[in-house]
């Protein structure tokens, strides 16, 4: 498996939570799973694949620890890396549903990543994202608030889906 490191910023504890689970079933060392808080650009240069999370605040917005750290990244070559994004939100925010992930894709689209990892969306009850492309998402999106008990399991179908990327 490619080397693979995994980004992410958390407000509450959530997505930490998540990428830390993430982490284990993709055998990536608790060393190689970064806060984008307290994480500088030049370490997304040591990996082959880049696994990026993000709660979605607010009216749709991504974790307020990413901004400082995407903008600075989107202006990176990371020609020959892969990148898969997973995000946390709440589908009783329909019109937003884990738009994160969305935002950090078209932010990141431009560096030369080879994005994997999208999910159906059809298990999921929401109105609108940013997240969505025609019938999937481009990413797990996960809703710790309403239906926790379905996280382990999209977790451990995506990760399977990211080994075989």
């Amino acid at each position: 498996m490619k080397k693979t490191g995994i980004f992410y910023g958390s407000t509450t504890g959530t997505t930490a939570d998540v990428a830390h689970r993430i982490g284990k079933l993709l055998g990536v060392a608790d060393a190689d799973i970064h806060d984008v808080a307290d994480t500088k650009l030049d370490k997304l240069g040591d990996y082959d694949m880049l696994v990026l999370g993000s709660s979605t605040w607010g009216d749709g917005e991504l974790q307020d620890d990413w901004y400082d750290f995407i903008d600075g990244a989107a202006s990176l070559d990371l020609s020959g890396k892969t990148a898969a994004i997973f995000g946390c939100g709440d589908e009783t925010m329909s019109d937003t549903f884990c738009n994160a992930i969305g935002i950090i894709y078209e932010k990141m689209r431009g560096t030369g990543l080879d994005f994997v990892g999208k999910f159906p969306a059809s298990c999921y009850t929401f109105d609108s994202s940013k997240a969505l492309t025609g019938d999937t998402m481009l990413g797990l999106a996960l809703d710790e608030v309403n239906h926790p008990d379905l996280t382990d399991g999209r977790i451990a179908e995506w990760t399977d889906i990211l080994k075989k990327s």
